[in-house]
């Protein structure tokens, strides 16, 4: 899939993964900055977290 992100100068290819793993049977979701955030619940808990990291990281970004 070829697409631009704010911070790149030309447009890349760029690979979707799944962001949602089991660490000793607990969820996780990991992000680009190399972090696992969790353990959640359910699946549901885990995606509504995960939209909630994205909204924080895109405000911390409009910020500066």
């Amino acid at each position: 899939m070829y697409g631009m992100r704010a911070q790149d100068n030309a447009p890349a290819l760029h690979f979707r993964s799944e962001r949602l793993c089991r660490v000793n049977g607990e969820l996780y979701f990991s992000t680009r900055e190399n972090t696992l955030e969790g353990p959640f619940v359910n699946a549901e808990a885990a995606a509504r977290e995960v939209r909630a990291y994205v909204e924080r990281m895109q405000s911390l970004r409009m910020n500066r």
